[in-house]
């Protein structure tokens, strides 16, 4: 659990977090494939929130077209998610460090350690378990290389919706739009909330090399 914390986290900013541009899945969206998007329905993409609407500084929106729209949110989601993963790692991690039955207990110190601890064992199951759900995910988001225009590179399926490649154990994928509008603008804004906060912890563990934990229990 540990070592996770470290290897999500690195994971998280490996890619460009500069992916603020939501995507949805809407009868119109055809109508925008191979051409800038307008303003009016950049706003009313899933993620922007009143009163601020989209928060595209750079601009990335405006200069998209509907597929490379449709990466930056598939981009997104995946860092919020592993960030999420990372945030939770960073504070189990180091909470259980000392008395956990991983790696006899061995590991210990900020969770921005940990992965350097690891056996190499550990890290022939990590790189295999990462490329098997990379893989899978290509397979069910990506259009085949082989079919892919040369001027398209990267296209992803006309009837895909950006992270969601039908991985949900519990069901809780709703089947109303507007609720499922609702739950995607949640994940969005609680990756976007993770993936600061897994930064923020990397760069306090890196200043002071101490854990996250211990900040908490020094300050009460």
């Amino acid at each position: 659990m540990k070592s996770v914390a470290a290897t999500t986290t690195l994971l998280a900013l490996l890619g460009s977090t500069t992916a603020f541009a939501p995507v949805s899945q809407r009868s119109n969206s055809a109508a925008v494939t191979n051409t800038a998007l307008s303003a009016a329905l950049i706003d009313d993409m899933v993620g922007a929130l009143d009163p601020v609407g989209l928060f595209d500084p750079l601009g990335f929106a405006e200069k998209a077209d509907d597929n490379t729209l449709k990466r930056y949110r598939e981009a997104e989601l995946t860092h919020g998610r592993v960030a999420m993963l990372a945030v939770v790692g960073f504070l189990v991690g180091e909470q259980v460090e000392g008395s956990s039955f991983l790696f006899d207990s061995q590991i210990t110190g900020p969770a921005i350690t940990h992965l350097a601890q690891v056996p190499v064992g550990f890290w022939l199951i990590l790189t295999i378990a990462i490329g098997a759900a990379e893989q899978y995910r290509a397979t069910v988001g990506w259009v085949p290389p082989e079919q892919v225009p040369v001027d398209q590179p990267g296209l992803l399926r006309s009837d895909y919706i950006p992270g969601d490649i039908g991985f949900d154990p519990l069901g809780l994928k709703p089947t109303d739009e507007e609720e499922f509008r609702i739950m995607q603008t949640k994940e969005l804004q609680n990756g976007r909330l993770a993936m600061l906060a897994a930064t923020g912890f990397m760069a306090q563990e890196l200043t002071d090399g101490m854990g996250i934990i211990q900040h908490f229990t020094a300050s009460s």
